[in-house]
């Protein structure tokens, strides 16, 4: 004879809970291409701090990483930038993410600049190494040419937070100049390690 099983309420909700909790565990591959990216970067990083960003090729990071150029390439399609600067993705999301998820009465400027004020150049207390490759970005010309490339190509998802965060219309182009300065001042040449000012919007101005 055939038995038929059926869950209880209470089975259902723990399955139901055991799949999300199961979704949100990496599989064994994401864990191995985890593991690569960081090896990449890992061994990247400190070549180029030994030797030079220019003086330091992808087949010499892929072999001294253990892995094949093509691998690299798969993960970094950058190039040896990306494996300093990343590829934007998170830089796109903490920015856009910094502005949605202001603290209530904080304007989008200031939350924007307390944003810039833990990034790059102006990190308050990076450790050495951040310390080393931040230096190492700011004397290697491709390096600081990437790190522009990174901050302004945010400048459509900023522009477009800020619009919804202050109602006001995404193809305004006051918000996308003001995008553009704001995502400028990291790799402005003349900047140094302070943050920039407070920034004080006008007043009855919604930004």
């Amino acid at each position: 004879m055939t038995r038929t099983f059926l869950p209880s309420a209470g089975g259902s909700r723990w399955t139901s809970q055991w799949c999300q909790a199961e979704s949100r565990t990496p599989g064994r591959r994401e864990r191995k291409k985890a593991v690569t990216r960081r090896a990449l970067t890992a061994a990247a990083r400190r070549l180029f701090l030994e030797r030079g960003f220019d003086e330091v090729t992808v087949a010499e990071i892929a072999d001294a990483a253990d892995t094949a150029v093509s691998t690299l390439f798969a993960h970094f399609p950058g190039g040896k930038e990306a494996l300093v600067l990343g590829d934007g993705a998170e830089r796109e999301r903490a920015l856009t993410a910094a502005v949605r998820q202001r603290p209530e009465g904080v304007s989008v400027l200031q939350a924007l600049r307390d944003f810039l004020a833990t990034r790059g150049p102006f990190e308050p207390d990076p450790a050495p190494v951040a310390r080393r490759i931040a230096a190492l970005v700011v004397a290697t010309p491709a390096l600081r040419a990437h790190a522009r490339t990174l901050w302004t190509s945010c400048e459509t998802s900023l522009a477009g937070v800020i619009a919804e965060q202050t109602g006001r219309d995404a193809d305004d182009l006051s918000l996308r100049l003001l995008a553009r300065y704001v995502l400028e001042i990291p790799t402005s040449p003349e900047r140094n390690r302070t943050p920039p000012p407070p920034w004080t919007p006008p007043s009855g101005s919604v930004l």
